[in-house]
């Protein structure tokens, strides 16, 4: 596969690292396989995970080829380089094209990064995930690489200003050991299995982070953070969801009453 994007703006995300004065602390690159497919299963925190996973598999020389939402892909910028570096669009109302994509390409040797949460957590917690991970390592007979990214939360997340000054934050990426499905296992076991992991590689990594949380808006609210909890989190997407519902059903009685 002819690698014409990818180099150009791995120069331009090294050069924004390098801006940024980020402490990096990449660990366990050695579950990375050399060559073959694999799924990297990655927490989701902050909107830079995916470029610093990225970086985090570049000293084993190889380019991880994430699922991303379609809207990135319809940017009139971002859309070419997504293309460009081989990414895979994952259309959330139709999401078999982007699992058979993904598919071919970890049997082609390719390592897919993933999100298995689908969205942000704004806990900074583990969210629920979805099967998508487990269910392409089953197809694929690839191992399934739990991933962990620390720190990006503190540069640019959601509900949050973002923050671009050179603050030297230390970022921690943190591949875990790998997870063998097999096809034909109870899917929903081995996503139980994944989230575990996922759990406890998190609290690790966590626990080994430099900074203190307490009081820190970056931080979970189990740590001492102010961040809200899942729970916390729930009540207000509940909520959220209640008002485009009222929203809808207000338009909708408006327009018959137009016509």
């Amino acid at each position: 596969m002819a690698e014409i994007v990818y180099p150009p703006v791995v120069v331009a995300i090294k050069t924004l690292w390098k801006y940024l004065g980020l402490k990096f602390d990449f660990q366990g690159q050695e579950n990375l396989p050399k060559e073959g497919g694999a799924v990297l299963a990655i927490n989701h925190i902050g909107y830079l995970d995916f470029a610093l996973v990225g970086t985090a598999a570049l000293p084993v020389n190889r380019y991880v080829r994430f699922m991303a939402k379609k809207e990135i892909f319809d940017h009139k910028i971002a859309g070419p380089l997504m293309r460009g570096m081989h990414h895979i669009s994952v259309d959330r109302s139709n999401g078999s094209t982007s699992f058979v994509a993904a598919l071919r390409a970890l049997r082609a040797g390719e390592i897919i990064g993933i999100f298995p949460e689908a969205t942000i957590s704004r806990s900074f917690e583990i969210k629920e995930l979805k099967t998508g991970a487990v269910r392409l390592a089953m197809g694929s007979n690839s191992p399934v690489i739990p991933t962990v990214v620390w720190g990006s939360q503190r540069i640019i997340t959601k509900k949050v200003k973002a923050n671009w000054g050179r603050n030297k934050f230390p970022i921690t990426v943190h591949f875990g050991e790998p997870l063998i499905f097999t096809k034909g296992e109870d899917v929903d076991a081995a996503e139980a299995i994944l989230r575990k992991a996922l759990i406890a590689l998190l609290h690790k990594v966590q626990d080994e982070y430099p900074d203190s949380p307490k009081g820190e808006r970056w931080a979970p609210a189990r740590l001492g953070g102010t961040a809200p909890t899942p729970e916390q989190v729930e009540i207000e997407w509940a909520e959220h969801l209640a008002r485009k519902a009222e929203l809808e059903r207000k338009l909708e009685t408006e327009n018959k009453e137009e016509k």
